[in-house]
């Protein structure tokens, strides 16, 4: 394969995408720089360059908007939750389980996976903290043991999967030009490997090791935790942080500093939930002493867990029985409306009259997160696209009949006789790859990349592009989504907790990259 001037160009681009990633610097500098420099080159018109920056990011733009459709319309679903606190109803009841500190472990691990799966660890993190972290303590887990349970659980195995909302699959699969639910099924079972190895070995090295004199200074502990969770954070995807990811960050979310900052003066809502018994309810405060709130928040505690978790069975049967028929796809406009019903069912009984204005204002400032949150990935996505021949004519406007080129699949063809076909060493270099552009923080900027890149390699190593793109979905979100780098949302995880996010980020190491080791072996082979 003849390489050109351009495809040295973009291959020189994508190398200043993950240099300034590493760096921990915002890549959409770079990432427009790059798509002007590429079609410059190729077109040899500068006015061409020009046009295709435009393109390249309204073709993203196009291909990614359902996603941002769907964290618009969960954000806003969880807004009207919040509105009548109803959210805290629905992990209040689990602290029962809290009696002794390896219980609570497991009880704070499977609690916040199951809520941060549903609904993003970013707000599940914020209840977690408010209601069961307090009385995890008390049990006798120490902070750190419960930061820990928490960040493996939600910023970790959740958002490296994403199951049920699908926002991460979705952006793998717009780069590997597979099913998303392809991904998705394969990072759920990958995420379970790395959160298992992950959970036991953290349990070993630091929740046995407590001292039972630590007994008074984990009530304080949980005093901490207690009032510094009661600040209301924006629900993420990445890393979503998550940016939703939880968040996924993206540079939209602030630096750590920024993030401590609010945390620390934001002053706490007024159901103050630390012990299980708000002083004021809402129902008093809102001139409501019947209590009709109060009842309609613990009917949508139930009502929005069970409908999630019946269209969660619906999609798995269609998905793995002949029951029913789920069209590939098709779990992401689900997701979105049923989060837009009950968006309706919440307004309409909470609000009456005033409903018609609070669903409009919810889902406007849903969209507003949306692409604050995940505004970045589109200039990124749109390099990334300028380099896969199903997008580069439409983003170069090249004529009808052109052939268009696919500058890093031409790359990787002109150099296959030097790469290894054996999956185990793909594998391990797409896992690296997913770690690498992981360290901007965000966990999943870099996801359309990845996805590009295991399609170039899946024939090199005898395995499905499913597989390697849940493998570096994996890598990423395990590293920016929250556990291993201290400039994601860890730091959230570590505020809330009360403990330092450098000791926190030191303790989950060693068990999530072997964990993420492990997974690439487990990977290789089953499939």
């Amino acid at each position: 394969m003849e390489m050109t001037p351009a495809h040295w160009v973009y291959l020189a681009g994508l190398a200043s995408l993950i240099i300034v990633m590493v760096a921990r610097k915002n890549v959409v500098v770079p990432a427009i720089a790059a798509t002007f420099l590429t079609a410059v080159t190729f077109t040899g018109s500068v006015p061409g360059g020009v046009a295709s920056v435009f393109r390249a990011s309204l073709v993203a733009a196009s291909e990614l908007f359902n996603i941002f459709l769907i964290i618009a319309l969960v954000t806003a679903m969880l807004a009207a939750l919040r509105a009548i606190g109803a959210e805290h109803r629905m992990v209040a009841p689990f602290r029962r389980l809290m009696v002794n500190g390896p219980i609570a472990y497991l009880v704070l691990f499977i609690v916040t996976y199951v809520f941060a799966l549903f609904f993003w660890p970013t707000p599940t993190l914020a209840l977690i903290a408010a209601i069961l972290l307090p009385a995890a303590i008390r049990a006798g887990l120490s902070p750190m043991a419960g930061a820990i349970a928490i960040a493996i659980a939600g910023q970790g195995m959740a958002l490296a999967s994403d199951y049920v909302i699908g926002v991460a699959p979705a952006l793998s699969a717009s780069g590997a030009k597979v099913p998303a639910d392809l991904i998705a099924d394969r990072a759920l079972i990958l995420s379970w490997v790395v959160g298992i190895v992950a959970l036991g070995m953290s349990y070993l090295m630091t929740v046995r090791r407590r001292r039972p004199g630590l007994a008074a200074a984990s009530e304080a502990g949980a005093e901490l935790a207690a009032s510094r969770a009661q600040v209301e954070l924006a629900p993420a995807g990445v890393a979503a942080g998550g940016t939703s990811g939880g968040a996924t960050g993206g540079g939209s979310g602030g630096t750590p500093e920024q993030l401590g900052q609010a945390l620390a003066t934001k002053q706490p809502p007024r159901e103050a939930l630390a012990d299980g018994q708000p002083a004021l309810t809402d129902a008093v405060l809102d001139g409501d002493p019947s209590g009709r709130r109060d009842r309609r928040a613990k009917v949508f505690a139930v009502l929005v867990p069970a409908s999630f978790g019946a269209l969660l069975i619906y999609m798995l049967l269609g998905r793995f029985t002949h029951l029913v028929s789920v069209d590939d796809g098709a779990g992401a406009p689900l997701v979105g409306g049923l989060a837009a019903l009950l968006l309706l069912a919440v307004a309409l009984t909470s609000d009456g009259v005033r409903s018609l204005e609070s669903c409009a204002e919810h889902i406007v400032d849903g969209l507003s997160f949306a692409f604050k949150a995940m505004g970045v990935v589109i200039p990124i996505a749109g390099f990334v696209f300028i380099g896969i021949s199903d997008f580069s004519g439409r983003i170069m406007g090249l004529a009808d009949g052109t052939t268009a080129p696919g500058f890093l699949f031409d790359a990787i063809r002109s150099v296959e006789q030097h790469i290894p076909h054996n999956p185990f060493v793909i594998m391990f270099a797409v896992l690296l790859a997913g770690m690498t552009v992981g360290l901007d923080g965000s966990g999943w900027a870099g996801l359309p990349l990845t996805g590009s890149l295991s399609e170039a390699l899946s024939p090199h190593a005898g395995v499905d592009t499913a597989t390697l793109a849940a493998i570096a979905q994996n890598g990423a979100s395990w590293t920016g989504g929250g556990t291993l780098v201290i400039w994601s949302s860890l730091i959230a995880v570590a505020t809330f907790c009360g403990v330092s996010v450098v000791d926190l980020a030191r303790k989950l190491f060693l068990p999530v990259v072997t964990g993420l080791v492990v997974s690439a072996v487990v990977a290789a082979i089953i499939w």
